[in-house]
């Protein structure tokens, strides 16, 4: 690296570093990465993007920064699959050293069976017994067997290294995707809450509110329409709860039926008006079950809204927030908990 290189990149860091103690950024290698970049500003769409997370949220959520990081500034293969990537290398490395080894025995029976030609074609002009007329034969037969044995095992090779190389990445597709995201309904799952809401209590709780919805009598809907309505079910409502979250807002697959929303930097009041108008979003939400022709249009979710208080731990405030929701299914579902702040 070239001194003004090196010059540059202390110059980088010397602002970073900063910046990721001033919004409370935990120095991870990712982070560092991500504010590295962000500080050199050489990538306008990823600056737009951070400041706009960093207006929402007072810091940058762990899951925010992975995703941040995952589409300006790592690889696109670069995630936690490395033994993926190396199997992928280690079979392309045999792939191509098969094919090299299959070329060169290919160049020496073409070399071999030209010059059994050559003698074929020398018949005419010289006295050759039949003996020897079979001996020539006989070598292109055995060289004609060869070269078929040796592209027969190389054609093998490549259609298995291909199988697996096409799993591999399906895999490797999956992976990124299940890291963070809910297979089914394609929001964030309960891992990606786990880590932005320890994150952010312990970056920028203030004002931090959790919704928690659950879909009320799913458990019918699966035993008098199947679990593939289900299924359908889970996906319409995540649909619509996510036409909700705007600016800064996440929905997260909790478990099961249930769903997480974070609201961050804002109060019970506001939080509970988002929770309301999620409510109100699904009662107008309406299913066709093909199999039996009918519209199923009676989906509803029960909500409890909690803000974080002074010195309340993550567990707490989720509790807090589950007993609402419970509460809200004793009063008939259909409704969000507290009734006011």
């Amino acid at each position: 690296m070239s001194r003004e290189l090196l010059q540059t990149a202390a110059l980088n860091l010397k602002k970073a570093v900063p910046l990721m103690l001033k919004h409370k950024i935990p120095t991870t290698p990712i982070n560092y990465a991500l504010w590295y970049t962000y500080v050199g500003e050489q990538n306008p769409a990823l600056n737009q993007q951070l400041d706009t997370v960093i207006a929402y949220y007072n810091t940058c959520p762990p899951v925010s920064s992975e995703l941040l990081y995952r589409q300006y500034v790592a690889d696109p293969l670069e995630l936690d699959v490395r033994e993926m990537r190396q199997s992928l290398e280690a079979m392309v490395t045999e792939l191509s050293q098969s094919l090299k080894d299959t070329n060169q025995d290919a160049n020496e029976f073409q070399s071999r069976i030209d010059s059994n030609f050559a003698k074929l074609n020398r018949i005419e002009e010289e006295t050759f017994s039949v003996e020897q007329v079979l001996e020539l034969v006989r070598n292109l037969v055995k060289e004609s067997d060869s070269i078929r044995s040796s592209t027969a095992f190389f054609t093998g090779q490549l259609q298995k290294a291909q199988t697996e190389i096409d799993a591999l990445k399906l895999k490797l597709e999956q992976t990124e995707k299940d890291v963070l995201y809910d297979a089914l309904t394609g929001c964030l799952n309960r891992r990606a809450f786990d880590t932005d809401f320890s994150g952010m209590l312990a970056q920028a709780p203030e004002g931090t509110c959790v919704i928690l919805a659950d879909i009320d009598h799913f458990k019918t809907f699966n035993d008098n329409y199947g679990h593939q309505l289900g299924d359908q079910v889970l996906r319409a409502v995540a649909r619509r709860l996510q036409e909700s979250c705007r600016e800064g807002v996440k929905l997260y697959r909790f478990g099961g039926e249930e769903f997480a929303i974070i609201v961050p930097k804002s109060q019970l009041r506001i939080a509970r008006q988002l929770a309301e108008a999620m409510r109100r979003g699904l009662e107008k939400l309406s299913i066709k079950d093909r199999r039996k022709d009918e519209r199923i249009d009676n989906i509803t979710a029960s909500f409890g809204v909690a803000q974080w208080q002074d010195k309340q731990t993550g567990i707490q405030l989720i509790e807090k927030a589950d007993k609402l929701l419970y509460e809200a299914k004793r009063l008939g579902r259909n409704r969000v908990m507290p009734i006011s702040n």
